[in-house]
């Protein structure tokens, strides 16, 4: 047995996105690079994923930071979730 130590954030970013593509049935490979919206997301999907995000990690992604841009992808949420991670400290 592995002794596997806590999900990073980047980790549980990518399961809350695993979780949403499956609610969606979109079942293809995706990177940690890759646009969101391209891989399927809608702009629904996308007010999902911050919803999920703040109850996955118990914050509040203060409105400045609620911009395309910061949610792009699974690079660019798991940079955002810890800078504000950081924040609350």
């Amino acid at each position: 047995m592995l002794n596997r130590r806590s999900d990073s954030p980047a980790e549980k970013v990518v399961e809350v996105v695993q979780r949403l593509l499956a609610e969606r049935s979109i079942n293809r490979p995706i990177c940690s690079d890759d646009n969101l919206r391209e891989v399927g997301l809608t702009s629904l999907d996308m007010v999902n994923l911050m919803l999920s995000v703040e109850a996955e990690f118990d914050l509040e992604i203060p409105e400045i930071e609620i911009t395309p841009a910061n949610f792009r992808s699974i690079s660019t949420v798991s940079s955002l979730v810890t800078v504000l991670l950081l924040n609350n400290r």
